[in-house]
C-alpha cells in the first residue's frame, strides 16, 4: 500500500472515530434520560429489574464506544498496531453483543409485554400510596393521552381506594371534559355523582405501546448506524495494522564489545 493511500485510510479511520464517539455520546445521553426523565412512560416501569438493567446497559455500552472512538483515534493518528489490534477485537465483541441482544429482544417480546402489563396493573391497584413519582407520571399519561386505565375504565374496579371508600370515587385524570363541567383536580381521586364516571372510556394500552414504538425506533436506528460505523472502523483498522511498516530490527547495526 502507498503512503497516499495509508494517509487516506488512516485519517479516514480516525474521522469515523469521531463520528464513533459521537453515537457513543448519544446512546449514554439515551440511557440516562430514560433514568432521569420523569414524565414519560418509562418512570411507571422503572419498578422493573430488567428496564433498570436496560438503561445501565445503555449507558455502559454508550460510555465504552466513547472509550473505543478515543482508542481508535490514538491508533489511528500515531499508527500503533497494538491500539488497532485491540480496537479491532473491542469492535467485534460489541458487533456480536448488540446482535445477541438484538435477537434476545425479538424473542422475547411476549414476555416483555406481559411484565409491562402486570407492572401497570400493580400501579393501579395500590394507586395513591404516596404521591410517588410513578402515580404523578400515570396521572400524567392518563391526561394527556386522555384515556384511561390500561385497556379501559375498568382497570381501576380493582383499586383498593376505590373499593373500600363509601363514596363513588374515580380516578381526576382519567375525566372526560366533554362529559362533565367541573374543573377537578389533576391527581388523586374525585367523587363521582353516579356510577358512570364522567372519564375517557379507552385504554392507555394502545397510546402507550405507541409511543414505545416510536422511541424504539430511535434506539434501533442509533444502533444499527453504530453497527455501520462499527464495521467500516473494523475494516479501516485492519487495513491499516496490516500495512503499518514496522521497524526492521536486521538492518540495526551491531556492535562488538
Amino acid at each position: 500500500m502507498g503512503k497516499g493511500c495509508l494517509s487516506m485510510s488512516k485519517y479516514f479511520l480516525f474521522l469515523f472515530n469521531i463520528i464513533f464517539f459521537l453515537f457513543g455520546v448519544v446512546i449514554m445521553g439515551f440511557g440516562l434520560w430514560l433514568l432521569l426523565d420523569k414524565q414519560s412512560f418509562i418512570v411507571v416501569l422503572n419498578n422493573s429489574t430488567s428496564v433498570k438493567v436496560g438503561c445501565y446497559i445503555l449507558i455502559g455500552v454508550g460510555a465504552f464506544s466513547m472509550l473505543m472512538g478515543f482508542v481508535g483515534c490514538l491508533g489511528a493518528i500515531y499508527e500503533i498496531r497494538c491500539l488497532l489490534g485491540l480496537y479491532f477485537t473491542c469492535l467485534l465483541l460489541i458487533l456480536i453483543v448488540q446482535i445477541a441482544a438484538g435477537a434476545l429482544i425479538y424473542f422475547q417480546k411476549e414476555v416483555l409485554n406481559n411484565e409491562m402489563s402486570n407492572i401497570v396493573a400493580k400501579v393501579l391497584d395500590g394507586y395513591p400510596g404516596n404521591n410517588s413519582n410513578t402515580e404523578q407520571t400515570w396521572d400524567y399519561i392518563q391526561r394527556t393521552m386522555e384515556c384511561c386505565g390500561w385497556n379501559d375504565r375498568h382497570d381501576w374496579n380493582s383499586n383498593m381506594f376505590i373499593r373500600n371508600s363509601s363514596e363513588l370515587l374515580f380516578p381526576c385524570s382519567c375525566q372526560n371534559a366533554s362529559l362533565s363541567e367541573e374543573n377537578l383536580s389533576n391527581s388523586g381521586f374525585c367523587e363521582s355523582e353516579t356510577s358512570n364516571w364522567p372519564v375517557y372510556n379507552a385504554g392507555c394500552s394502545e397510546s402507550v405501546e405507541s409511543w414505545l414504538i416510536t422511541n424504539l425506533g430511535v434506539v434501533l436506528g442509533i444502533c444499527l448506524g453504530v453497527a455501520f460505523i462499527e464495521l467500516l472502523g473494523m475494516i479501516l483498522s485492519i487495513c491499516l495494522c496490516r500495512n503499518i511498516q514496522m521497524e526492521d530490527y536486521t538492518e540495526v547495526p551491531k556492535y562488538n564489545h
